[in-house]
């Protein structure tokens, strides 16, 4: 998992305490120590038993987790939108990040969407739906390899094909899979960076270079 402090990447034991049951079901704290930052992450998860059929016949209880809502911190350490990038985009990134703990499915749609945006109005591609507008970016090339690879991964992870709304209307509240959420807003911060942070650093760096060339006589760099 992606820690929600240091955002690096590592892999813990879950602790499990548990709790108490309601009329909800079964509750239970499942707590990790992110080895890089060495700082606690609490969920509080809401789960009931479901009998299964095992290999001889024979019946078992199996936990299936309900609800798995993160407690600490309480939202994923997310930066802002670089400044860079215009409002339209950065608010739709900004609102997707705030209700990623609250609703994943919320924060998929609205990442969703922003994406779709930045497609249509950066790229200037309009299909008739999402997953046709990724598929003619990666067919144009219009971004590094890696990134390409990235969206595509948008469309395996989220399973357009057997969720056809996601791609259809992208700003729907639909089911998502494990981590889809969180992997849309990793996607759109290195779309923003490569978009709209570097062309903007470019820039600055070639006006300064054109103002030391003014002042000494020389032409303006193309």
């Amino acid at each position: 998992m992606k820690c929600p402090h240091c955002r690096v990447d590592f892999h813990d034991k879950i602790g499990i305490t548990e709790l108490d049951h309601d009329i909800e079901n079964n509750w239970e704290i499942h707590s990790q120590t992110c080895p890089s930052c060495k700082k606690l992450i609490f969920s509080l998860v809401n789960f009931d038993y479901i009998n299964i059929k095992g290999p001889t016949g024979a019946q078992f209880a199996k936990k299936r987790i309900i609800s798995n809502n993160l407690i600490r911190p309480k939202a994923p350490n997310r930066p802002q939108a670089p400044i860079e990038v215009p409002a339209l985009f950065g608010e739709d990134y900004k609102e997707a990040c705030l209700v990623l703990t609250d609703s994943p499915k919320a924060s998929a749609a609205l990442s969703r969407r922003c994406l779709q945006n930045i497609i249509r109005d950066k790229l200037g591609i309009k299909k008739k739906d999402l997953s046709q507008e990724i598929q003619e970016v990666i067919n144009k090339a219009l971004l590094p390899s890696d990134i390409l690879e990235s969206i595509d991964a948008i469309r395996n992870i989220g399973n357009f094909a057997a969720h056809p709304i996601k791609s259809q209307s992208s700003g729907e509240i639909v089911e998502v899979e494990p981590h889809e959420a969180d992997w849309n807003l990793d996607v759109l911060e290195m779309i923003f960076d490569y978009l709209f942070v570097r062309p903007a650093l470019i820039k600055q760096k070639r006006d300064a270079l054109n103002t030391k060339l003014a002042d000494s006589g020389k032409p303006d760099m193309k």
